[in-house]
């Protein structure tokens, strides 16, 4: 970035955090300050605001947040969108705000840093939810902060939109963020109780804190589980997905898939780079930039042993012709829904024997987790159901120091040492989506439509592993496939992306010529 800095002193954002990231720079500034600067960049523009379309999620944020009240009753409920957070000196890593901020406002991207979305009772009908939504609104012309704060003036962010406009996209009342206070204070106490998301915003957070003190509300343990409460309703409520959500679902993993075709065609190009692993990690980061909001979490591309290593996103390696290569990627679409796929591809287009060997065990056991998976089975059962496979396969493979059956018991779990994590896991707006739903909720949970989630079994043989033969030394496999809950079954939503050994063999032959 060439550009300084040149905010003013002058320049207000409302907060001592704010301003210290609105002077960043100032020691360097080369900022005009004449009278008459400031005249002349004042004047000359046009003032014409078209009236802003509501957004597509605003048909179902109200649903949302009358649940929400519902659940927690009684109770102003604050969530804040969160704040910029310093990557080097001066300059932020890309916003995302928080996923349950996002879920109840609708809003995605990056919108929209330090502002709060307030959710409390209806007065007329405590039942329903009245939201409130505060952030900062687009700056007049004739303010320091049109064209000399880098951290909302219109010259270096663009252009924010004003109070009427987000309230036309929200379909919720809106006020500026300097009002925030006055509002969380208004009848807190005995009648009313105040709670917040934790761990977004520390600023907002104390200023909870603050208010509930002020209010006669204890604070301590009891603040802190009102808070976890307000966590745990958020994440439970989107166990199950709605329409709107379904939707962004498919797009999400329309565009993942897109991005491993473009993967596919450029594995030649990895092959012949020092660091193949990223030429890999950037080819599916254009796209998922290019079709939606970005990647919804660091790729892993990881080529020969490196995908025995379960969270490799280092992506520094070499990809070799004979090797396999564990592609785990998703991209998150603008509403921050993300997919969350795994293909492991031979880099030559062909398997050789024994890597297909372990590919056709994680595939059979992927499958077998298909099977049985329905409305009321039980979430942790589909775990169960792969496990079976893998104990038995690697039984047969004389690779387990007892038999199938002893590993598959809670004393055994030999098994465990080449497949150590779980093989579903919810998705959603967060890659590990509703983390903080309890077990009966959870786990313990029976499957029910509108629900989605991950089957991803796998295989490691680290080449350092002494247990295994040398044949099978190096080779990680996983595949990963995103599932919808339906009324009678579930849908496998990237079955577009090919798993069977022969057809992925057909497809990178199909999309390299």
């Amino acid at each position: 970035m060439n550009t300084e800095n040149v905010s003013d002193t002058d320049s207000t954002t409302g907060s001592d955090r704010m301003k210290d990231l609105a002077s960043r720079g100032d020691s360097r500034s080369q900022r005009p300050s004449s009278e008459a600067f400031r005249e002349f960049i004042s004047s000359g523009w046009d003032e014409t605001v078209p009236d802003a379309a509501p957004l597509e999620s605003a048909r179902w944020t109200p649903s949302r947040r009358d649940a929400l009240v519902r659940r927690l009753p009684a109770t102003r409920l604050v969530l804040p969108a969160g704040v910029l957070k310093v990557r080097s000196n001066d300059t932020d890593y890309p916003f995302r705000p928080d996923t349950a901020f996002a879920y109840y406002t609708g809003l995605g991207t990056d919108e929209e840093p330090d502002s709060v979305l307030v959710v409390e009772p209806s007065a007329e009908d405590p039942g329903t939810a009245q939201a409130t939504y505060f952030f900062r609104p687009r700056a007049g012309f004739d303010t320091s902060e049109f064209y000399a704060d880098a951290r909302y003036g219109e010259m270096w962010v663009g252009r924010r939109p004003t109070l009427t406009e987000a309230s036309q996209r929200l379909g919720v009342e809106v006020r500026h963020i300097d009002e925030l206070r006055d509002h969380l204070a208004k009848d807190v106490g005995a009648q009313l109780s105040l709670s917040i998301m934790p761990g977004v915003d520390a600023g907002i957070e104390a200023m909870v804190e603050e208010i509930r003190a002020q209010n006669g509300l204890p604070g301590g343990d009891e603040a802190a589980a009102e808070n976890a409460a307000l966590k745990e309703a958020a994440s439970e409520q989107r166990l199950l997905k709605d329409e709107y959500e379904v939707g962004q679902m498919r797009k999400a993993v329309d565009a993942t898939l897109r991005g491993f075709e473009d993967v596919i065609r450029e594995l030649p190009r990895a092959v012949g780079h020092p660091r193949g692993e990223r030429v890999i990690e950037g080819v599916f980061a254009a796209t998922a930039r290019a079709d939606g909001n970005g990647v919804g979490y660091d790729t892993i591309a990881a080529a020969g042993d490196h995908a025995c290593t379960l969270h490799w996103i280092r992506n520094d390696g070499v990809v070799r012709g004979d090797e396999l290569v564990l592609i785990d990627a998703g991209v998150e679409v603008d509403s921050l829904y993300t997919a969350d796929v795994t293909r492991t591809l031979p880099v030559s287009g062909t398997f050789s024997p024994t890597q297909r060997k372990v590919y056709e065990a994680v595939l059979e056991a992927a499958d077998a987790a298909f099977a049985v998976a329905r409305p009321g089975l039980r979430f942790r059962e589909l775990h169960a159901a792969a496990m079976e496979v893998l104990a038995r396969t690697l039984a047969e493979w004389g690779l387990l120091p007892g038999t199938a059956e002893e590993s598959l018991s809670p004393e055994g779990q030999w098994h465990r040492r080449w497949m150590p994590h779980g093989t579903s896991h919810h998705l959603g707006m967060d890659v590990h989506d509703c983390a903080q739903a309890r077990r009966e909720m959870y786990l313990d949970a029976e499957l029910e439509p509108g629900m989605v989630f991950t089957i991803e079994p796998g295989l490691y043989f680290k080449e350092n592993d002494l247990l295994v033969p040398e044949e099978l030394r190096g080779i990680g496999v996983r595949i990963e496939d995103d599932v919808l809950v339906t009324a009678d079954g579930v849908e496998n939503l990237s079955a577009a992306a090919p798993r069977r050994a022969d057809d992925v063999e057909r497809w990178m032959a199909e999309l390299r010529r």
